[in-house]
């Protein structure tokens, strides 16, 4: 599925189950220690998907780790995203001197819970939703909206280590299964606690970041529904405005 959605450059690999082709890095595993024995399983075959898509771009070895806010720890001179949800696990990576950023995500493709879609949707996004729901009924527009927010967050905070919630993210969706997005920061509220540092400048998560008052980013991507499932990505290339991208003729494996 991920491969009708990654750009030329950029290495694929995903799973429909929990088998490992590689034995799961212990220093990875140590990062799910105490969760639930399904989740473990999810989590390291989605890291064997991305082990994958580094090998095949001549990362150098070693464990997949975490960044202090908890996204993957992906190598100096690459990017990458690292997908799991019931029945898929999927990775996407690309080195950074041609991608800057990429963000993908999985959901089941079943409707969000009642009153779901009005926390994460604005006006905007739901009249859309409603009038794609009209148009084509069998597609949950609802969850695909959450999973392309998703996507872009994932693409967004690697960049800026700036959290942002859903509603500063406004998706449309347009023919051919493509989606646009426009990051605005300031519509996520500061956080409730300030810290200061010695010189009195405001210090922790959003502090000093770009783009106030306005779109700081925006992106473009594909998303596809199969298998009873739902997929979105997004792709920014390096130092140049984002593209829609082709669909990937680079390295690609698939588990």
């Amino acid at each position: 599925m991920i491969e009708r959605l990654v750009p030329v450059g950029v290495a694929w690999a995903e799973a429909f189950d929990d088998t490992l082709l590689r034995p799961a890095d212990p220093r990875e595993l140590a990062l799910v220690r105490g969760r639930p024995e399904r989740v473990v399983r999810q989590f390291a075959a989605a890291r064997t998907c991305a082990h994958r898509c580094l090998d095949a771009l001549g990362a150098p070895p070693g464990p997949l780790l975490r960044t202090a806010d908890g996204a993957p720890a992906w190598p100096t001179g690459f990017v990458g995203s690292v997908t799991h949800c019931a029945g898929y696990r999927g990775a996407v990576a690309a080195r950074a001197d041609a991608w800057g950023a990429l963000g993908v995500d999985a959901e089941p493709a079943l409707p969000l819970p009642p009153g779901v879609l009005g926390l994460v949707a604005s006006q905007r996004e739901r009249r859309m939703v409603a009038r794609l729901t009209g148009k084509h009924p069998r597609l949950p527009w609802d969850r695909l909206l959450f999973s392309a927010k998703e996507s872009v967050y994932k693409a967004w905070h690697p960049a800026t280590r700036r959290w942002i919630g859903t509603a500063a993210i406004e998706v449309t969706f347009t023919a051919g299964g493509l989606l646009t997005a426009e990051v605005h920061p300031d519509r996520t509220p500061p956080p409730p606690v300030r810290r200061r540092s010695e010189n009195g400048q405001a210090t922790g998560p959003g502090a000093g970041a770009p783009g106030h008052g306005g779109v700081a980013a925006r992106y473009m991507g594909r998303w596809c529904v199969d298998r009873g499932l739902l997929l979105t990505a997004v792709a920014v290339p390096a130092r140049t405005p984002p593209t829609v991208p082709a669909r990937c003729a680079g390295p690609q494996v698939s588990v």
